[in-house]
């Protein structure tokens, strides 16, 4: 059983929680409802989650993120605030705290949230195993991720973890769900590599058909008859540099083969022809799905996953990284205000509160495409509520 750790002066909001938690039979909860206690426990206790108000006497929220901070204790914060200010919750964001959620809740919401704390914890531990204190200007090669704009801490341990990855030839897959940049991030990777000055190709795979897939991948031979042109594919256009290949998932066990033949001993052979053609090209791959999860073990082949999962990125969705939202979301509005010439100077508090507090199934791509739509909506110098479409509204 999971040990939580509920921080909040409210007697009722606590014993309601132990009472929920002890029939959910998923956390043996501890309550502290003063908060000059909290020194004391931490010093001896240690918990999978802790879950904290924002407004209490003596120390309040931000007090007891910073003292996590200064202590370096590494357990998950989860936000459960009865106020819902946006400026709080992005001060809370910068100092750790995993999501920033306003009381009243709905408990399954609430339970899920923990679990994906807990979770994203387990997750990133490799990533954690860097130096402790980590800044984007540190990154020796920072102009490279200059298009991704970040102020959490977790994307700014996964930018040095990818500079690291960038320096070395070897494959690198990147894991995340549609709209989490993993593209940014190949390009990126590509940026800081010594191959920068040659080309970076990508190729979707979603856009093929099985059968096509070989042809684009890897080209075209030609025969004597002339029925057939001899034509590269995106491997020979990226000669010297990167490709990029998304949606990984999609690849057939043979194309794999032959995939791992380029990564392994950098040769490949078009379609259609059985000569061999030596290649200098770098693998940079991705895709929604972890795929050394069981579900693809009959899918993949084995020699070829393990080589990817020897370098690999897991990138976190929108939500889990809260403290990026509004930072994302200037650039974009500073670029379709520059686009469109519209003169729009930045978001009230109301829109800001609903980036805050939305869910971005789609993430960035998602963000991207609200906030493009409010500036063609908007009239006025701020972007407000009245300005988002029904559809995401409604949500």
């Amino acid at each position: 059983m999971k040990k939580l750790l509920i921080i909040d002066d409210d007697v009722a909001v606590t014993n309601y929680l132990m009472v929920f938690f002890m029939q959910t039979e998923a956390y043996e909860s501890t309550v502290i409802n003063d908060s000059r206690d909290i020194p004391e426990i931490l010093s001896h206790e240690i918990f999978d989650v802790i879950l904290l108000d924002m407004d209490m006497p003596h120390l309040n929220g931000l007090d007891i993120l910073k003292l996590l901070k200064e202590k370096n204790i590494k357990t998950p914060v989860v936000i459960l605030s009865g106020v819902n200010d946006v400026d709080l919750a992005v001060k809370a964001l910068k100092l750790g705290a995993f999501d920033f959620l306003t009381k009243p809740v709905d408990d399954n919401d609430l339970l899920d949230v923990l679990t994906k704390a807990m979770q994203q914890r387990k997750e990133y531990s490799r990533i954690n195993k860097l130096p402790e204190e980590l800044k984007k200007e540190d990154l020796k090669y920072k102009e490279a991720f200059e298009y991704m704009p970040v102020v959490s801490s977790l994307m700014i341990r996964i930018f040095h973890q990818a500079e690291k990855m960038a320096v070395g030839d070897l494959s690198v897959f990147i894991i995340g769900d549609q709209g989490t940049g993993k593209k940014h991030l190949a390009k990126a990777i590509h940026e800081a590599s010594p191959r920068k000055k040659k080309s970076f190709v990508a190729v979707d795979l979603a856009a093929y058909e099985k059968k096509d897939m070989a042809e684009a991948l890897f080209g075209i031979g030609g025969d004597w008859k002339g029925e057939r042109q001899a034509t590269p594919g995106f491997m020979e256009n990226a000669e010297g540099g990167t490709l990029f290949i998304d949606n990984m998932d999609l690849l057939t066990l043979p194309l794999q083969i032959r995939l791992n033949r380029v990564i392994r001993a950098q040769e490949f052979y078009r379609e259609y022809s059985t000569k061999i053609q030596k290649i200098d090209v770098r693998i940079l791959a991705a895709s929604n799905y972890d795929l050394s999860s069981e579900e693809y073990a009959e899918r993949f082949s084995q020699e070829f996953i393990n080589h990817l999962m020897v370098h690999s990125i897991k990138l976190p969705s929108l939500k889990e990284r809260r403290e990026d939202i509004l930072l994302i979301a200037e650039q974009v509005l500073n670029r379709e205000v520059e686009r469109t010439g519209k003169e729009i100077k930045g978001f009230d508090e109301k829109y800001k509160a609903f980036l805050m507090r939305y869910e971005f199934p789609g993430n960035m791509r998602e963000l991207k495409d609200i906030i493009a739509n409010s500036v063609i909506n908007e009239e006025g110098e701020m972007l407000n509520i009245n300005s988002l479409s029904p559809y995401v509204r409604e949500k």
